[in-house]
C-alpha cells in the first residue's frame, strides 16, 4: 500500500470539492446529492442483481458494497456521508466507517434507508441529484442535470495521484491472477478452471471483478467478449488469450495477454511482433496526441504484421484505406480507465459537452480526445482471424490481397490482443501494467 494514503485523499478530495463547486456554479445549483445506488430484483423472482455502485458516489469514498447510502457535497462545508448501517440478520451488516478517508466527512449512520430524509438538503430543487431513477427516495428524484454531469464526466479524465495510485493497486490484484491464469494454461487447465486460478490469486470473486473475464482458448480468441468458459479443454490446445482485470476501492485495471501453446511456433512468432508494436504504441502516449491519430497509427502497424507475415500484400496504408486491416483489427485501440472500465467522457470536446467524432469508418473506438497529463487509457491492439469478416472480406473486391491458405492456418489460433493501462504525463508515459509484471516475473 502507497505510504501516506491520507495525504493523497486529502488532495484528491480537495480536487472533487473544487470540481463539485465548479458544476454547481454552471447550473446555478447549491448541493450536489450522490445516492450510492440500490439493489435492483429479477423480475417475477426474489433474487437480486449483483449490486453496481453509482461510480459519481465512489468518486468520493472507497465504498462499493454499501446500497442505500447518500453523499452531499455544500460548497464551503464539510462533505456529509450519509451511512446506511440497516438491522439485519440475513446479509452481512456494513461495519462502522473506517479508514483514511473517513476523518474528512460528517458521518451520519443510519438504520433505514428513509432515516436518510431528515440528513439530506432541505430542498431537492436547488440540488443535483447524480444517480439511477430506482435511488429515489421521497421528493430526492435523481435530476442528473446535463451542465454537472458534462462537467463532472470530463474532468474525470484526469486521474489524480491518488487515483493513480488505487489503480496501480488494483493492477497489483489483476497481474497476480494473470500470472496465475498462464500457469493454470500451461498445465492443462479447461477455460473454467483459469478462470477460477485467476479468482484465486487476484482475491475476487466474479461479482468483485471489473468486468467479467474473457478466458479464451484457441479458436475462442476470435470472439472479442467471449464469457461461456468451457469446462474442459480443447484438444490439441494451440492458444490463449486473456482479457481480465481487477478492482481496488472502486477503480478498475484492464489487462490482457495472449500466449501460445508452443512457444516456438509462429503463431508465438505473431504474438511477439504484436507485442513489440504496441509497446511502440503505449510510447506515444504523450501530452497533446490525438487519440484518433493514435488509433490509426496502430491500423498501420498491425498492417505491417499481416504484410511481413504474408497474410495480405497490400501496404498498410492500402490495408487501411481499404478497410482490410479492420477484417483483422475491428475495434479500438483502447478507452479510458478509472472509476469505470470504459470511463466516461471519452467522446466529450469540452466540460460543457458537445461531442469530437470517430474517424470514419471506424465506429468502436471509444475515445477521441486529445490526450493530457493525468489521463489514463488502455492501449489494447488486436489480431484475428474471425469467420464472419474474413468471409465479407473473401466475398469482397479486396480478396486478392489476402494468402487465404496463410489465414486458413492461424484460424485455429483464433486471435491476438496485448493490453496495458497507460497513464500520460508531462514526460514520458506510465504503464502502469507493464510495471507491475516487471515486479511480479514470478
Amino acid at each position: 500500500m502507497h505510504a501516506d494514503w491520507q495525504t493523497l485523499y486529502r488532495n484528491h478530495l480537495q480536487v472533487l470539492q473544487a470540481r463539485a463547486d465548479a458544476a454547481l456554479e454552471r447550473a446555478s445549483l447549491d448541493h450536489l446529492v450522490v445516492p450510492s445506488g440500490t439493489l435492483h430484483y429479477q423480475v417475477f423472482d426474489d433474487r437480486d442483481y449483483p449490486y453496481a455502485v453509482n461510480p459519481q458516489f465512489k468518486a468520493w469514498v472507497p465504498l462499493t458494497r454499501n446500497p442505500g447510502s447518500w453523499l452531499v457535497h455544500t460548497p464551503g462545508s464539510r462533505p456529509k456521508l450519509v451511512y446506511l448501517q440497516p438491522r439485519d440478520y440475513w446479509h452481512v451488516v456494513p461495519k462502522a466507517p473506517e479508514g483514511h478517508w473517513v476523518p474528512h466527512f460528517d458521518i451520519v449512520v443510519v438504520r433505514t434507508a428513509e432515516e436518510a430524509l431528515q440528513h439530506l438538503p432541505g430542498d431537492p430543487s436547488r440540488c443535483a441529484i447524480l444517480g439511477e431513477p430506482q435511488s429515489a427516495l421521497g421528493a430526492w428524484v435523481p435530476n442528473n442535470p446535463q451542465v454537472v454531469v458534462d462537467y463532472l464526466e470530463y474532468h474525470r479524465a484526469f486521474k489524480t495521484p491518488y487515483e493513480i495510485a488505487m489503480m496501480r493497486e488494483a493492477t497489483r490484484r489483476g497481474v497476480r491472477g494473470h500470472r496465475a491464469a498462464e500457469r493454470a494454461f500451461r498445465a492443462g487447465a479447461s477455460e473454467f478452471g483459469i478462470h477460477l486460478a485467476y479468482c484465486q490469486a487476484a482475491g475476487q470473486d466474479s461479482d468483485e471483478l471489473p468486468y467479467g473475464n474473457i478466458i479464451a482458448l484457441n479458436e475462442h480468441g476470435a470472439v472479442l467478449h467471449y464469457m461461456d468458459r468451457d469446462r474442459v479443454p480443447p484438444n490439441p490446445v494451440r492458444s490463449f488469450l486473456i482479457d481480465a482485470g481487477a478492482s481496488h476501492g472502486g477503480y478498475a485495471c484492464d489487462i490482457t495477454r495472449t500466449y501460445s501453446a508452443n512457444p516456438a511456433d509462429e503463431f508465438q512468432a505473431l504474438v511477439d511482433a504484436m507485442d513489440a508494436a504496441q509497446l511502440g504504441m503505449c510510447a506515444s502516449v504523450r501530452n497533446g496526441v490525438d487519440y484518433r491519430q493514435l488509433h490509426l497509427d496502430a491500423h498501420l502497424a498491425i498492417a505491417t504484421i499481416l504484410r511481413e507475415f504474408g497474410l495480405i500484400t497490400l501496404s498498410p496504408e492500402a490495408a487501411l484505406e481499404t478497410g482490410v486491416s479492420s477484417a483483422f483489427f475491428p475495434h479500438g485501440i483502447g478507452h479510458g480507465i478509472g472509476l469505470q472500465v470504459h470511463d466516461v467522457a471519452g467522446f466529450a470536446a469540452s466540460d460543457a459537452g458537445g461531442t469530437i467524432d470517430k474517424p470514419e469508418g471506424h465506429p468502436y473506438l471509444r475515445l477521441t480526445r486529445r490526450l493530457e497529463p493525468g489521463m489514463v487509457v488502455t492501449i489494447e491492439p488486436g489480431l484475428y482471424f474471425i469467420d464472419m469478416l474474413l468471409e465479407e472480406l473473401r466475398a469482397g473486391p479486396h480478396a486478392a490481397s489476402v494468402d487465404w491458405a496463410r489465414v486458413d492456418a492461424f484460424r485455429p489460433y483464433g486471435g491476438i490482443r496485448i493490453e496495458d493501462d497507460v497513464a500520460c504525463t508531462d514526460g514520458a508515459p506510465v504503464n502502469l501494467t507493464r510495471d507491475e509484471f516487471e515486479i511480479r516475473r514470478d
